[in-house]
């Protein structure tokens, strides 16, 4: 049997959870230092699953000493959360020189994966710059370590986008279980988010030129993902063309940031291609309206294609809308989202894991599931 036919019967049991990226401004703003975000996160029943990010958490990442390890798993544990993904970075370009080499980047790469594994998380979340050449040699040491790398698939590219695919074969001809994807909502969104559009109108956009950023952006949904990354620079560049038509040059950069970057416009069934091999799943989202609906994210047609796939892995709710919206709180808009989510899940003829101890079984199990006969 191969990892494409892994895929188990049945209905899956995702596990509710969060990343702390979420809360980026309220940690930024110094309104909760790491303990006090963990705990928040454990008092508001956000989890069980627990994300984090190495380098925006951690101080002095990727060296974690003995101490500080153990006082965050005894927290992590006396809050009755399970660490799901730590999501680590694969820089190449850190030199301004010159950018690493295949032996710098696995040396790079090792320390963050032991980082990870000692702070007991079972799960990398690694960036799309790795090549399949590079996950490969990676696998060992994944192995090694006993931690699964998990490559997000993040707009602007997409499940059935060319680099995916040689990564999802490349990871099929290696058969390593612990060589997978994160599966990242973003890729897959079905507007432009409402609360970018505010936030622009807070800052003198016309709403002329809000009108045809939207309009831009569905005739783009209209066509489909960008097929390689010249249409992707393309589109880009319309956005940018658009603002200084408009007279607001300086918003240009921004507009094809966010059409293209974080608003990815694949299709959900899309997913397809690779579920199989999806590990974790960043459950990005960027507001909830006044309905309690996520007006630009099929958030409960999501859900329901990871149930339907026997999918039980963890769920990490990633509110991204923080970068610009700065009048509303974080923890009621993931509240919002995590209702959504569970309602699906029990639409579909499932649920959201909500209990720590059955979440880590579930876990665990999902890590060992794909495997090779």
């Amino acid at each position: 049997m191969t990892l494409r036919q892994a895929q188990g019967p049945g209905k899956g049991t995702p596990i509710q959870g969060v990343t702390l990226y979420s809360f980026t401004r309220a940690f930024h703003g110094r309104e909760y230092d790491l303990d006090q975000l963990i705990r928040k996160t454990a008092a508001e029943g956000f989890g069980p699953g627990l994300e984090i990010i190495g380098f925006s958490s951690f101080r002095g990442f990727p060296e974690i000493d003995d101490h500080f390890a153990g006082r965050f798993s005894d927290l992590v544990d006396e809050v009755g959360l399970v660490r799901t993904s730590l999501a680590v970075n694969a820089d190449i370009g850190l030199r301004p020189d010159k950018l690493m080499n295949q032996d710098e980047l696995l040396a790079y790469m090792r320390k963050q994966i032991a980082a990870a594994a000692k702070l007991g998380f079972p799960i990398a979340r690694v960036q799309i710059s790795i090549t399949p050449d590079s996950m490969e040699a990676l696998a060992p040491i994944a192995e090694e370590y006993g931690v699964t790398l998990a490559l997000e698939v993040h707009a602007d590219q997409y499940a059935s986008h060319p680099r995916i695919l040689a990564l999802r074969d490349r990871y099929e001809k290696v058969g390593s279980p612990f060589l997978g994807f994160t599966m990242d909502w973003g890729a897959t969104v079905t507007g432009f988010a409402p609360s970018l559009i505010e936030a622009y109108r807070r800052r003198g956009a016309s709403e002329e030129l809000l009108a045809a950023v939207v309009q831009l952006w569905d005739d783009f949904y209209e066509q489909g993902p960008p097929a390689d990354q010249s249409d992707h620079g393309q589109r880009f560049g319309r956005f940018i063309g658009l603002a200084h038509q408009h007279g607001r040059p300086d918003l240009g950069i921004d507009f094809g940031i966010n059409g293209t970057g974080l608003f990815g416009p694949a299709r959900v069934d899309d997913w397809l291609e690779i579920m199989p091999w999806v590990k974790h799943v960043h459950g990005k989202f960027f507001g909830i309206d006044e309905n309690g609906n996520e007006p630009s994210v099929p958030v409960a047609d999501l859900i329901t294609l990871l149930v339907d796939n026997g999918y039980s892995g963890a769920v990490s709710s990633e509110y991204e809308g923080w970068h610009w919206n700065h009048w509303q709180s974080p923890f009621e808009i993931i509240r919002g989202e995590q209702v959504i989510q569970r309602a699906a899940a029990e639409k579909a003829g499932s649920r959201m894991i909500t209990d720590a101890a059955e979440a880590r079984r579930a876990l665990d199990a999902h890590l060992a599931h794909a495997v090779r006969a």
